[in-house]
């Protein structure tokens, strides 16, 4: 019996082991499997945009008068009249009266002036008669050739002289007294009045400074490097001239019309020159409600240049050895060619290598190589969330059941 017991009770205990052994392993959960990691790199692009482009080359300058004259007396005397509009910024036409100095002695010469002249006339049809009577006197004495002398030329002579020199006192006593009258020589804005009413001036005394309203000029500094950009040099170019009127952006049209020639010592800029017709609108009656450019205000240009057919911009830090990256229709790294016809800030103007629609890579790539496998940003995205949406729904069935039971 006791032998029984000691084969019996090991093989139990055996048992109850194997038996546990299995129902502990049935309970333990097997390992999940890991899922595949994707190590393609993930990049993002951004479509090229090809079309037409006019170049442009960026400029400033100062708005000056094309003509500005200063007015000095011609004849001296007191100012006796000054016109209303005769004012700093005040708008006169052609011809118009600015000032007038007292024309009393000028009149007084005129009139003696014209007194000598009919004295002088008188002399001469006087000493005229004389040659004719001498003449005949002399037929009259002898049959041979008379002398000049005999026949009073030298004195007519004289006469004729003194009727030219009172013919141009005449002219100069006309002209000073026109020029009592200070008018202006054109279409002007009055910059500066030097006189007042009552003041004496003298021959050469200033009078006031004025600035041509019909056109107006503006220097612009081009570098030397830019005027490749441009259209024979830049000469009759378009340009855009922005500035601010009380306190609004506003454009004009201009046009360059002559370049200076030389590169300025300083600045080592060459200088074109922008001109503007009617910049105050003062002849134009369609632009009454224009704003007027006016004469000192800085504005800024856009001198439009070469045409490009096929033009496109991409930043400077994409470019590499006149090579971009680009994603092919296979999802595929590709380097292609491009030419560079102009840099502006952090992009580059390219011309040829590029079609509407590529696909470049704005980000960074640890190992480039051609031909290399690329997935896209969006792509990536789109993959989480439907896997996102799958997990979710999964989780909705499972919360379901547990309801259920």
């Amino acid at each position: 019996m006791a032998r029984k017991k000691q084969i019996i009770i090991p093989i139990a205990i055996l048992a109850i082991g194997i038996g546990a052994y299995i129902g502990f392993s049935s309970m333990k959960k097997p390992p999940e499997e890991k899922a595949e990691v994707d190590n393609t790199p993930i990049v993002e692009v951004k479509n090229i945009t090809v079309m037409p482009m006019t170049m442009k080359v960026s400029s400033y300058g100062v708005v000056k008068p094309k003509y500005e004259t200063t007015i000095v007396a011609q004849v001296s005397g007191e100012v006796v009249e000054l016109s209303d509009t005769f004012v700093r910024g005040g708008l006169v036409k052609k011809g118009q009266l600015l000032a007038r100095i007292d024309p009393n002695d000028y009149h007084a010469a005129l009139i003696d002036a014209q007194a000598n002249m009919a004295s002088a006339r008188a002399a001469l049809e006087t000493e005229v008669a004389q040659g004719k009577v001498a003449e005949k006197e002399w037929q009259q004495i002898t049959d041979t050739s008379p002398t000049e002398l005999s026949l009073r030329k030298p004195q007519l002579a004289q006469e004729l002289a003194n009727v030219k020199s009172a013919q141009a006192a005449i002219l100069r006593a006309e002209r000073n007294l026109q020029r009592t009258e200070i008018r202006a020589p054109y279409d002007a804005m009055i910059n500066s009045r030097s006189i007042g009413l009552g003041s004496f001036v003298g021959v050469g005394s200033e009078i006031g400074m004025l600035l041509g309203t019909a056109v107006a000029e503006v220097r612009l500094p081009v570098a030397d490097n830019q005027l490749q950009y441009l259209i024979n040099q830049g000469l009759q170019s378009k340009v855009n001239l922005s500035g601010t009127f009380a306190g609004e952006a506003i454009q004009w049209p201009a046009e360059i019309v002559r370049s200076e020639g030389v590169v300025d010592d300083n600045s080592r800029m060459t200088y074109l020159v922008a001109e503007i017709q009617d910049p105050y609108y003062l002849n134009d009656h369609n632009q009454e409600s224009a704003l007027p450019l006016r004469f000192g205000a800085y504005v800024t240009a856009k001198i439009l240049g070469i045409n490009i057919e096929h033009a496109s911009i991409v930043p400077q830090y994409l470019v590499v050895n006149n090579q971009v990256a680009l994603l092919d229709s296979d999802s595929k790294l590709h380097y292609a060619d491009v030419n560079i016809v102009r840099q502006e800030g952090g992009n580059v103007v390219i011309n040829k290598g590029l079609l509407d629609g590529d696909q470049l890579i704005v980000s960074s790539l640890d190992y480039p190589v051609e031909g290399m496998k690329l997935s896209l940003v969006t792509d990536v995205q789109d993959e989480q969330n439907d896997n996102s949406s799958t997990s979710a729904e999964k989780i909705d069935v499972v919360n379901n059941e547990n309801e259920g039971e």
